[in-house]
C-alpha cells in the first residue's frame, strides 16, 4: 500500500521547520511527511489526498495561525479524514483552548512548544498516536469509485458499463454512505451534480457521458489502421470468438462494441453448461477470459462504439460511426445479438434504470440485500439470475405466464431453483402495471386463470423476457426478416428478388448477406440457434469464410 501521510501545519517558518525536520528524520521509512504554514493549502491538500484515496493518520497544527486557528483547521480535515490522530501545537496560554479542543474536535493531545529533546516529549507521543491510528485503519479498496443515487438510471448506466468492460469499481450510495459525503466535498460538488466518478489518479468526472468515462480509464476509441481484413461490430459471445480466430489466424481484426463486451451473456451470474467448465462459470468470466484471449492475438477493440452507416465501394466496406470517424475493411461481421424484450406496460419506461432493469442482476445484487424482489421471464436466463440474486435478496420471485417453470428452462436449473428456499414461482401470471415517485415503488400482478389481481411492494423488477435482434441501427443496405433478424446464406435465396441483388457466380456462403463480404453471426443471424456454445461456434465459423471470401478477392 502507499505510505500513509503526517501533515504539519505551523505559520511559523522556524517552528515548522524545526518539527519537519524531527519528524521526518524519525518516521520517513513508514510515512510520508508534509509541512506547509498555510492552513487553506493544508485543506486543498487534504481534498486532493481523498481523491486519490491516499491515507492520513496524523494531522499537527499550531493553535494561533493568521488564516484559521488549529482547532477550526482540525474540524474542517475531520470532515474528511475523521480518523486521522490530531495534535495541536500551543504555547502555555493556548492551553485552555486546547482543553475545550479535547472535546469539541476530538483532539488526541495537546503539545507544548518548545518539545526538545524530540525523543522524550514527541517522539514517545507521536509514536503511540500512530500505533493507534494504525491498529483501526483498514485500507482503501483501490479502484474507481462511483457516488450517486441507487435507483439512479445514469448510476446504473455507469456500473453497468464498468462491469461490462471489467474494469473493477466501488459504488458509492449517497443516501447511505457516510465515505460517499466526503468525495462528494473534496470535489466541491452537490448532491444535483451526481453520478460523481473519481479515478485512481485522484481526478474525477462530474456525471460523465460513456465514452468521457472509456477514455479516461483507456479504452481505445479510434482504430490504428487504415484498412483492415474483419471489422467486426459486437462484442457478444459470438463476435468475440469471430475476434479470436480471425486474429489467430494472422487478419488484422477490429471489434467494435457500443457498450459491454460479453453481450447477453456477461450478465449471467453461472453457466454450468458450458463444454470444459464442469464447475461452471460466470459470463463476466467467460468474456474475461475471451478479451484477454484476443487482445492478447492482436485484436483491437474500440467501446464504447456506435456504428451509423455501413456503405460499399469498389468492394471494400466503409463503416461511419456516429463520432464521425470512418473505418475501412475489407470484410464486416455483423454480430450484435439480440436483446432482452421490452416489457410493454404505460409509464415502465420511467422507472427504467431506477428500479426496473433488463437483465443486470449482477450489477444490482448488492442494491437488492434483503428486499423481495421479482423476475419476469421463466428462460435460463431468468433462472440464473434468479439463483444469484438469492444470496441477497431476502426473497427472490419469479414471475412466468406458463403453468410450471420446466416447460420453459432447462432441468438442471428448474432443480436448482426448485431446492433454493427463498425462490418463489408464480405461475400463469403477468405484470400488468407499475407505479412509484422518482422510483419503482409497487407492481400489480394478474393471474391468467382466475383474473385475480394483486399490487405488491418492491424496491426492484428484473426482466428476462423473449429477445429482439440487435439490428435497429441497421440501415437497409442488409435484408432483414420480418422480426429484424438478417438474412443470409440459403435464406436469402428463397427472396424473390434475390438475383436482382445477387450477381456472384457462386451461391452466399452460409452466414453471408445480401452484400458479399458482409457476414451475419450468432443470435442475430435469422435461423441462428440460440444459446452461448451455439454464439461462440457461429463465430468461429464466420471466419472460416471470411478467410474464404479473402482468398477471392
Amino acid at each position: 500500500m502507499n505510505l500513509p501521510y503526517i501533515i504539519l501545519v505551523d505559520d511559523d517558518v522556524q517552528v515548522l521547520r524545526a518539527i519537519l525536520r524531527d519528524i521526518r528524520n524519525e518516521f520517513r521509512d513508514a510515512y510520508k511527511v508534509f509541512g506547509t504554514g498555510s492552513a487553506h493549502e493544508a485543506i486543498e491538500l487534504v481534498k486532493e489526498l481523498k481523491l486519490k484515496n491516499e491515507a492520513v493518520a496524523l494531522f499537527v497544527s499550531d493553535q494561533r495561525m493568521p488564516e484559521m486557528e488549529g482547532i477550526v483547521f482540525l474540524e474542517k480535515t475531520n470532515e474528511i479524514f475523521p480518523d486521522a490522530k490530531k495534535v495541536l501545537l500551543t504555547a502555555y496560554s493556548d492551553i485552555e483552548a486546547a482543553i475545550k479542543a479535547i472535546n469539541n474536535v476530538k483532539l488526541d493531545y495537546y503539545l507544548l512548544k518548545p518539545w526538545h529533546p524530540p525523543e522524550e516529549k514527541l517522539f514517545p507521543v507521536i509514536r503511540d498516536l500512530l500505533d493507534d491510528w494504525h491498529a483501526i485503519y483498514k485500507p482503501e479498496f483501490d479502484a474507481i469509485r462511483i457516488i450517486g443515487f441507487q435507483w439512479s438510471p445514469r448510476s446504473h448506466d455507469l456500473k453497468e458499463f464498468l462491469s461490462g468492460n471489467l474494469v473493477p469499481y466501488q459504488w458509492m450510495d449517497i443516501e447511505e454512505s457516510e465515505e460517499a459525503e466526503k468525495y462528494l466535498l473534496s470535489a466541491g460538488a452537490s448532491k444535483s451534480d451526481l453520478p460523481l466518478v473519481v479515478l485512481k489518479d485522484g481526478s474525477f468526472l462530474i456525471n460523465p457521458s460513456l465514452p468521457e468515462l472509456a477514455v479516461c480509464i483507456g479504452l481505445q476509441q479510434k482504430a490504428s489502421k487504415e484498412i483492415y481484413d474483419v471489422l467486426i461490430i459486437g462484442a457478444g459471445p459470438a463476435g468475440l470468438a469471430a475476434s479470436v480466430y480471425g486474429s489467430c489466424e494472422g487478419l488484422k481484426t477490429i471489434l467494435i462494441e457500443k457498450s459491454n463486451p460479453g453481450g447477453q451473456a456477461s450478465n449471467s451470474a453461472r453457466i454450468e453448461n458450458y463444454l470444459g467448465f464442469p464447475t461452471g462459470l460466470s459470463g463476466a468470466e467467460l468474456s474475461r477470459r475471451a478479451i484477454t484471449q484476443t487482445l492478447r492475438f492482436g485484436t483491437e477493440i474500440l467501446t464504447p462504439q456506435f456504428v451509423k452507416n455501413i456503405s460499399v465501394k469498389d468492394g471494400y466496406k466503409i463503416t461511419e460511426m456516429t463520432d464521425g470517424s470512418v473505418i475501412n475493411s475489407k470484410t464486416i461481421v455483423i454480430a450484435t445479438g439480440a436483446t432482452y424484450a421490452n416489457l410493454e406496460l404505460p409509464g415502465l419506461q420511467n422507472f427504467t434504470g431506477a428500479g426496473v432493469y433488463y437483465g443486470a442482476a449482477g450489477v444490482e445484487a448488492n442494491a437488492c440485500k434483503n428486499e423481495i424482489i421479482y423476475i419476469v421471464g421463466g428462460g435460463n436466463s431468468a433462472c440464473q439470475a434468479a439463483m444469484y440474486m438469492s444470496k441477497f435478496a431476502k426473497e427472490v420471485n419469479i414471475i412466468i405466464r406458463r403453468d410450471a417453470l420446466s416447460q420453459t428452462a432447462a432441468n438442471y436449473l428448474v432443480e436448482n431453483v426448485r431446492n433454493t428456499s427463498n425462490i418463489h414461482i408464480i405461475a400463469n401470471t403477468d405484470v400488468i402495471s407499475v407505479s412509484g415517485s422518482n422510483i419503482l415503488e409497487n407492481i400489480t400482478l394478474k393471474n391468467a386463470k382466475t383474473g385475480e389481481e394483486k399490487t405488491v411492494p418492491t424496491k426492484a423488477l428484473f426482466i428476462y423476457i423473449g429477445t429482439k435482434p440487435g439490428t435497429s441501427w441497421l440501415n437497409d443496405i442488409i435484408l432483414k426478416d420480418e422480426k429484424g433478424f438478417i438474412l443470409t446464406g440459403s435464406e436469402l435465396m428463397k427472396e424473390k428478388s434475390f438475383h436482382t441483388f445477387w450477381k456472384l457466380n457462386r451461391e452466399p456462403y452460409m452466414p453471408e448477406t445480401n452484400i458479399p463480404g458482409i457476414f451475419a453471426s450468432g443470435d442475430v443471424r435469422a435461423g441462428a440457434l440460440a444459446g452461448i456454445s451455439s454464439a461462440v461456434g457461429e463465430g468461429a465459423l464466420a471466419i472460416r469464410f471470411v478467410r474464404k471470401y479473402l482468398n477471392e478477392m
